[in-house]
């Protein structure tokens, strides 16, 4: 199993944020179903070095190394399609860009930008809370930009 940690440092890097964290037995299912696209995962007919991660029963990564095979169009389309598949067989949805994800004690928690005001407003959330960068694009920016205080990310602007 290639998983994000024997990525090299500039890995190109995705973040899909599931609406719900997952049971048990669906991160055991989708992990074998992601580790059964990645090892089968080509570009232009030439494997991918790639891995598949769950972490906190909430957020798939995936990350390839370019340096072995460029992650071309069609291999990208592949994996968004695989990640949509994903959405259909579980109920799930991970293309909610306005969704924020954030820390509360050690539980994940994941609530509308427009929810995640009001918490910033009535003091739930404050610049420390961590928040989850989904934007991130490589391992290097993923190990340290993706959990970071709210103060140091892009959504800081809920704090007044």
């Amino acid at each position: 199993m290639n998983s994000i940690k024997t990525m090299p440092p500039d890995a190109r890097l995705w973040v899909y944020q599931s609406n719900r964290a997952l049971s048990e037995s669906e991160v055991k299912s989708i992990q074998n179903e992601g580790e059964m696209f990645v090892n089968d995962w080509s570009a232009h007919g030439a494997a991918l070095r790639a891995s598949f991660d769950i972490l906190y029963d909430r957020f798939v990564v995936i990350a390839v190394d370019e340096k072995q095979a460029l992650a071309s169009g069609c291999s990208i389309d592949k994996s968004v399609h695989f990640i949509k598949g994903l959405e259909q067989k579980y109920n799930l949805n991970f293309f909610d860009r306005m969704q924020v994800a954030y820390k509360k004690s050690e539980k994940i928690e994941a609530v509308s930008f427009s929810e995640f005001e009001k918490l910033a407003e009535n003091k739930t959330v404050d610049e420390n809370t961590i928040v989850f960068n989904n934007m991130v694009s490589s391992k290097t920016a993923f190990e340290n930009e993706w959990e970071v205080p709210l103060k140091s990310s892009w959504q800081s602007r809920v704090l007044k």
